[in-house]
């Protein structure tokens, strides 16, 4: 009993970690972007979306590099599927989540054909190999270079040198050091505290690795997309709540299995390949929603939370 308690301890803390540190780190990164005057569409879509991707980075990595690769992948799998559903939902409740035409065009396409590229490596050997993992990485790069370019491309004649919404903070030098340095040390033992809890949890109460990635562990590596989207939402600046979420998902895929498959390759397992399906439905069932009106709206965002509970019954039950 006191080594279950000890164990739910240290996934606390870990949890805790993480999302400071994820915190303190788009804090820091997004002040240098906006120093340095690059776009704010660029710092949204690339520093906020990854920088709140961290948790997953370190807990899939640390996984790799411990040989729980079911962690790793299922953590990847079940944080895209909660950002989908949980997050987009939620945020609907507050406001029509308003999906750009680019958007439409562009990341969704792309989040709904990594998903797909991910059953497809997934079942073509029921494992992603290091050269898999490399592949996802190039990928990710050139989806990096092209929305760079796009959005320099669509923003050179706004010019922008300030941030008109005051989103982003601009802090002296040394305090965006210590906020990205301090940030990126608390989430790399963020990530050992979570994966050496949950596996210690998993093993005590006989559950399966993969199912403590699709739960407790993708949830609570989620947790700053939930709430940057939510916080987003709630101050009607819906676009940069949707951005966050179809980038995060896109990093998840390329960027995170690309690093965890490129250290150790990671098994796939049939109850991947059913929840790799699902999330393919559930990206063209959002990209539908967000096609159909150019927004997704309270009633969508209630069968996408619906959806989630009714996911989490059956992963819980088979």
């Amino acid at each position: 009993m006191v080594a279950m308690m000890q164990s739910i301890v240290l996934l606390l803390v870990g949890f805790v970690l993480l999302i400071k540190g994820a915190d303190f780190f788009v804090e820091g990164s997004s002040s240098v972007a906006r120093t340095l005057r690059i776009p704010s569409m660029i710092v949204g879509l690339t520093i906020v979306a990854m920088g709140t991707s961290l948790p997953e980075l370190a807990v899939s990595v640390t996984a790799s590099v411990a040989g729980n690769n079911a962690l790793a992948v299922s953590n990847v799998i079940g944080s895209n599927l909660f950002n989908l559903m949980l997050v987009c939902g939620a945020c609907a409740l507050f406001a029509p989540l308003i999906v750009q035409k680019d958007t439409l065009k562009k990341e969704i396409p792309v989040s709904v054909l990594c998903a797909v590229f991910l059953f497809v490596l997934g079942i073509s050997g029921m494992e992603i190999g290091r050269t898999d993992g490399v592949i996802l990485l190039l990928l990710f790069i050139g989806f990096l270079v092209w929305m760079v370019r796009s959005a320099l491309k669509a923003h050179a004649a706004s010019a922008e040198a300030e941030d008109p919404s005051g989103e982003y903070k601009i802090y002296p030098a040394w305090k965006c050091a210590l906020y990205i340095v301090g940030g990126a040390v608390a989430i790399k033992f963020g990530g050992d505290f979570v994966v050496d809890g949950a596996s210690a949890i998993a093993v005590k109460a006989g559950l399966s690795q993969n199912l403590i990635g699709l739960t407790i562990v993708a949830m609570g590596t989620s947790l700053p997309e939930f709430v940057t989207s939510v916080v987003a939402a709630r101050k009607n600046e819906v676009d940069m709540a949707f951005g966050n979420v179809i980038g995060s998902n896109i990093f998840n895929i390329l960027f995170i299995l690309g690093v965890t498959a490129a250290i150790s390759p990671v098994a796939f397992i049939m109850e991947n390949v059913v929840d790799s399906i699902l999330l393919v439905l559930v990206s063209i069932l959002v990209w539908v929603f967000a096609w159909s009106r150019l927004h997704i709206e309270k009633k969508e965002g209630v069968v996408l939370l619906a959806l989630y509970a009714a996911y989490l019954v059956y992963i819980c039950m088979r």
